[in-house]
């Protein structure tokens, strides 16, 4: 590794899953299926959405976002991973550490804010339904879809810079295949205790605050449904967020799964493959479980396909 003048580390050695050459190819080949049904899953979802006219609404407005944003967060790692394994090399840039670490921060939280405002959605849908197209009209749906890219652009500008004040003097090598924030901070070799508090604060106010508004819009649609009294009506209400409540659950869950298991096995490569749960697994399942639990979305695809053959 190259050396400034100030011992500042230029390059960082990803050490990924296994340095056996023999599993690289497998390690290959399933990350670039993984990351192909990301990409084309989500991308369907997108042009379904902005094909039929009947899912012109703020649920679909939303869901494309996110699929979107899931598309991104994928594309900030996995390419990178591929090359590395393709060209034999583990290397990446400082310069190139920092900018994943960037896009990383900003698609991870945007697809917690996304959530959140797609739960509120279901909140004002099924607790205020008669003045849902007054609450929830495009100007309100653009703002909030707005102001969660400016917020997360905000923190995740302010996280990079953050890290540029930091030096890696002596250990170069990440266990890790991507550059987690997390564990670029337990490498430098300087003062970290003002990137730490940082780190857990954003971490409490931008992911702990978006999480207590999921619980409380489903603590009161949850309350809505039980005063319905037919038995379809309680079903057709439920249907609307299921889901929904399900990426929710998954994505949390496995998010959670990843820092509890690293706290708990202090293993690096544990936590490694536990975060392949919520940067890829996730993403990966998001189409498939919006697609099959939606009847309308269903129904767009098979239009989408048809209009494609035609």
């Amino acid at each position: 590794m190259e050396l400034g003048n100030d011992t500042q580390i230029s390059e960082f050695l990803l050490l990924g899953f296994s340095e056996d050459p023999e599993l690289q190819p497998i390690i290959f080949g399933i990350f670039l299926s993984m990351y192909l049904i990301t990409v084309f899953g989500n991308l369907l979802i997108i042009l379904a959405i902005s094909s039929d006219s009947h899912l012109h609404t703020p649920m679909y407005f939303f869901l494309s976002n996110l699929s979107f944003v899931d598309i991104c967060f994928t594309s900030t790692t996995i390419p990178k991973m591929l090359w590395n394994i393709q060209m034999q090399s583990k290397t990446i840039t400082y310069e190139g550490c920092i900018t994943q670490i960037y896009f990383l921060i900003l698609f991870a939280v945007l697809d917690i804010f996304l959530l959140t405002v797609m739960a509120y959605d279901r909140f004002v849908a099924i607790c205020h339904p008669l003045h849902y197209t007054v609450i929830m009209n495009p100007r309100l749906c653009g703002l909030l879809v707005l102001m969660s890219w400016i917020i997360n652009i905000l923190n995740s500008l302010l996280q990079s810079l953050m890290m540029l004040r930091l030096s890696f003097c002596k250990n170069f090598e990440i266990p890790h295949f991507f550059c987690e924030l997390n564990h670029m901070v337990q490498l430098a070799c300087s003062d970290t205790f003002l990137n730490t508090i940082v780190m857990y604060f954003a971490a409490v106010l931008l992911g702990g605050g978006p999480f207590a508004g999921i619980i409380y819009s489903y603590s009161k649609i949850v309350s809505s449904i039980r005063r319905i009294s037919s038995a379809q009506g309680k079903y057709k209400a439920f249907s609307t967020c299921a889901s929904h409540l399900s990426v929710v659950s998954l994505f949390y869950c496995t998010m959670l799964g990843v820092y509890l298991s690293s706290a708990a096995t202090q293993s690096a490569h544990s936590s490694s493959t536990a975060s392949v749960m919520y940067t890829v697994i996730t993403p990966m399942l998001n189409p498939f479980i919006y697609s099959l639990r939606n009847k309308d979305m269903k129904r767009a695809l098979k239009a989408f396909f048809v209009k494609g053959t035609v």
